[in-house]
């Protein structure tokens, strides 16, 4: 074979370009927006020249820590491919991110360090906190809303919702979806995401089955609302909250109805949400 080392050379050049990184752009400005953060942090809190007599000098505390996350946010990102989504969380004008993305075949790209505030919840509320993005990790899966999730891509969640939940300790109740956070505002994951699977391995909760029959009548006073309100969902559209929560737990059943089962459910849920 004639010039056997221009030949391997080129080789070489080819295969270099292939595996070149396609977001060095994107990956230098997250260093220099993570680098300015970090010279915001190194000051010494200022002496302040308001709110009464002003300190003769600054002092810094000495027992402080990172901010750790309280809580997982479960999306889906309701584009067509993940390439698409990772496209989008790295252009500025997006205005939208995650701190992780899963894609349908289980590559996971991990996107934001934990301990950094995501864009990916919007406007939402959980029980009583009404800035989820300040505590939660958004970790979104591809998917264009509609398909069911392929294997591949749940299995890579699970492992990577057992190492949050080691590192960060947070308590089952605290693995949610963007539909609870944001009821009649969103709706994802869909409804062929499998909670029932993640409850059994410590991510959410799931009812006791089979749920008990109540009594015809039975059930006529409880309030259904005071429910969910208690496991954390946002009642104030009452009929957008109750969409959620059947969402989540009863996919099958897409009217905002409250019949006795949906009542019976959320008892249940309520005494593991406030366990």
């Amino acid at each position: 074979m004639k010039y056997p080392f221009i030949l391997a050379l080129s080789l070489v050049i080819a295969v270099s370009g292939c595996s070149s990184n396609p977001y060095k752009r994107s990956n230098k400005m997250y260093k220099k927006q993570a680098k300015e953060l970090v010279r915001t942090l190194l000051e010494v809190p200022a002496v302040q020249p308001y709110g009464g007599k002003t300190a003769a000098y600054p002092v810094a505390t000495t027992n402080f820590n990172l901010r750790q996350p309280t809580s997982v946010i479960i999306h889906h990102t309701a584009m067509n491919s993940c390439e698409s989504t990772v496209r989008a969380f790295t252009r500025p004008q997006s205005k939208v991110s995650a701190h992780y993305v899963i894609c349908k075949d289980g590559t996971l790209h991990h996107m934001l360090n934990d301990y950094l505030r995501a864009w990916h919840a919007g406007v939402s509320r959980w029980g009583a906190t009404a800035d989820i993005n300040a505590g939660s990790l958004g970790i979104e899966l591809d998917n264009n809303g509609y398909e069911p999730f392929a294997e591949a891509q749940i299995n890579s969640l699970l492992a990577l919702l057992a190492r949050l939940k080691s590192t960060y300790r947070i308590p089952a109740g605290a693995f949610i979806s963007h539909a609870d956070i944001a009821p009649g505002r969103k709706v994802d994951p869909n409804a062929h995401f499998p909670w029932k699977r993640l409850a059994a391995a410590g991510y959410g909760y799931w009812y006791d089955e089979p749920v008990s029959q109540p009594q015809p009548g039975s059930l006529d006073s409880y309030n259904a609302l005071d429910g969910l309100r208690l496991i954390g969902y946002d009642t104030r559209d009452s009929a957008a909250a109750m969409s959620a929560f059947k969402l989540h737990f009863m996919p099958e059943d897409k009217s905002p109805v409250v019949d006795d089962r949906a009542k019976s459910i959320i008892i249940n849920l309520v005494n593991k949400y406030k366990q």
